[in-house]
């Protein structure tokens, strides 16, 4: 009986538990029905303005949700839900809805006009400061530096010894012709012969006529150049180490805006720019101008935003320059100067100069008055540079830090900003680069650490190669990546760092090795050449031989000298070290030496012979020397 009692009570409070769900769902749905025949009869009104149908969807918004969720709030605690006053509550929502909606606006706006001052302000602080500094204060020696927030960026020196040829025209006579090589060796009066190649040879000198019919591919040079032939040559590439200078027919006259090229037909715009209007429009001014016949021309980069008589002022000017020099090689007999390039300031100005210089500082009154007469010539939108003369107690280029940058050119480790390194190694066939991580902090990632060293090197070795005008084949030793992320990264770095250079290069990818090739052209000689010359120590090679083997290696001359017959005495001077060492190291084997070949062997030291240098002599029976 208990336990049938027990079952029948639990029948009944479930039918009870049931009977409270059932209202609960049957109220809820009512709710529902509710809220929906609202929103209808809101979407049935006729259309508002924006700020009122805005206001009354967020107070609509308010109720629906207090009435929708008040009954689960109470459902937890008393099991029914209770009525409550919602119209107050969603007013109170409403109100506070529209008061928030309106000061959005008003924030966002602030918000705007504040990221706007400050990205204005950063553009402010990372504009760049580009100022041009000319020392000419001594007469031997004449350097330009071109800094940019006080980093170098760009290098130029000449020197009295080393005058730069590079441009000069020349009137020369061919000494020889390789056929092998298809070139020829023309004689301009600087020392060293010069070469020519036969593709470099305006068919205007070809002996015979049949040749002109002829594309130059399908000639030998020695059919139509004969030794002893005269022509005008123009220097392309400076002399460097044994070799000559390379040289060209086809002659170039620059100026500020033009590039005049006697002898030709061929016609352009400078790549670098490339805007399609401006190009139009320099093209249009440049077929209203008169030029000669058989006159070609390249319009240069700083053309920008020229007006067509500074156009035709230019033009008129290289065309009387260009008459003036074609006389003169008529007149004069061979080798001769005919034409030199201007001198280093003007050609900086000319090569260099833009706009975004802001400042001008020179030393002297005549450089001074030599930049002045230069911005003269260019048109009102590029004279915003200001050219001051520096009357400081120090140096114009310590007084702006310059001089111990321009020692870093010369040195061939370059150290990076993150702790790294790179060395730059020139020989003969390459310039070689290779990137050293050096330290690398603990507590950073490896691959980051050398991800970041190897974007460091890619930015200073363009400036390096910039600096010191190293050309030709450049092989560059990253360090090893296995992101293939940072190798992509890498090489874009190199290609965006190159951009600012002005000679012609290729960049080749990434190998496998670590390796990227870079072929450059050499705009001049390099750096160096024409402030150092090679150790009279180690002749070039940067070393130098031990005392120890260099004793040992004059003993044995000594003994070598000392074995033939009418040989009866050695007199040698040598460097104070190896004289030391030979007489206090190698007395005994000296002694041994005269008393088996009866020869009298004397040392003496000499304090004015560098390392490498000696002087042995043997002394015959006859009275006869034998060095």
């Amino acid at each position: 009986m208990g336990a049938r009692n027990i079952i029948e009570r639990q029948q009944v409070r479930k039918q009870r538990m049931s009977k409270l769900v059932n209202n609960l769902l049957g109220k809820l749905g009512q709710l529902k029905r509710k809220v929906m025949t609202d929103t209808e009869t809101n979407n049935d009104k006729p259309v508002e303005s924006s700020n009122d149908s805005e206001v009354k969807e967020e107070l609509g918004d308010a109720k629906d949700n207090t009435s929708a969720v008040a009954p689960r709030k109470y459902k937890s605690k008393q099991g029914r839900p209770k009525k409550r006053n919602t119209k107050e509550k969603s007013k109170a929502t409403g109100a506070s809805a529209v008061k928030e909606k309106a000061q959005k606006p008003q924030k966002a706006q602030k918000k705007s006009l504040a990221e706007k001052k400050a990205k204005d302000s950063k553009k402010i602080e990372k504009e760049p400061v580009i100022k041009l500094l000319i020392n000419a204060e001594e007469p031997e020696e004449c350097r330009i530096a071109l800094i940019e927030n006080g980093r170098l960026e760009s290098f130029h020196v000449t020197t009295v010894v080393h005058e730069q040829t590079k441009g000069n025209i020349y009137k020369g006579r061919v000494t020889a012709i390789e056929p092998n090589l298809q070139a020829a060796f023309v004689d301009i009066g600087t020392g060293k012969n010069c070469f020519l190649p036969f593709s470099e040879i305006h068919p205007e000198y070809y002996a015979s006529d049949k040749a002109l019919q002829k594309h130059w591919k399908d000639l030998n040079i020695q059919e139509v150049i004969k030794k002893g032939q005269e022509m005008l040559v123009q220097v392309v590439k400076e002399a460097a180490g044994t070799k000559g200078a390379s040289v060209t027919t086809y002659l170039s006259l620059p100026g500020r805006f033009l590039v005049v090229m006697p002898g030709s037909d061929s016609h352009g715009i400078s790549r670098k720019l490339e805007d399609e209007d401006e190009r139009a429009k320099l093209r249009t001014m440049m077929n209203s101008l008169s030029i000669p016949e058989g006159i070609g021309y390249i319009v240069r980069t700083a053309s920008k935003d020229i007006t067509k008589t500074a156009l035709n002022k230019d033009l008129g000017y290289l065309l009387r320059l260009w008459n003036e020099t074609k006389k003169r090689g008529q007149a004069v007999p061979s080798p001769a100067l005919i034409y030199k390039d201007q001198n280093i300031i003007a050609k900086v100005l000319r090569d260099y100069y833009t706009p975004d210089i802001q400042e001008i500082l020179v030393d002297t009154q005549e450089s001074q008055k030599q930049v002045m007469d230069f911005l003269k010539l260019l048109p009102s939108k590029q004279r915003k540079t200001t050219v001051r003369l520096h009357q400081g107690s120090r140096p114009i280029f310590n007084q702006y830090a310059v001089e111990e940058q321009i020692e870093q050119i010369y040195q061939p480790v370059v150290k990076l900003p993150s702790g790294g390194s790179i060395v730059i190694n020139p020989t003969e066939a390459l310039v070689a680069i290779d990137v050293n991580s050096g330290r690398t902090a603990k507590d950073k990632n490896f691959n980051e650490t050398i991800f970041l060293a190897n974007m460091e090197a890619a930015a200073e070795l363009a400036r390096q190669l910039r600096l010191r005008d190293l050309g030709g084949l450049i092989v560059v030793d990253f360090i090893d990546m296995r992101n293939a992320r940072h190798i992509r990264e890498v090489e874009k770095q190199v290609k965006a760092s190159m951009k600012r250079d002005r000679a012609k290069v290729d960049i080749s990818r990434i190998s496998k090795f670590g390796l990227m090739q870079i072929s450059r052209q050499k705009l001049g000689r390099p750096i160096q050449m024409g402030s150092y010359h090679v150790c009279e120590y180690c002749q070039g090679r940067g070393v130098t031989r031990s005392v120890e083997t260099q004793s040992l290696f004059y003993l044995r001359r000594i003994q070598t000298g000392v074995v033939h017959k009418n040989v009866v005495g050695v007199k040698c001077r040598l460097p104070v070290k190896v004289a030391q060492y030979l007489l206090n190291k190698k007395r005994e084997e000296l002694l041994e030496m005269e008393k088996n070949y009866g020869v009298q062997i004397r040392i003496e030291p000499a304090p004015e012979m560098t390392p490498a240098d000696h002087q042995i002599d043997f002394v015959k029976a006859e009275n006869g020397l034998e060095k």
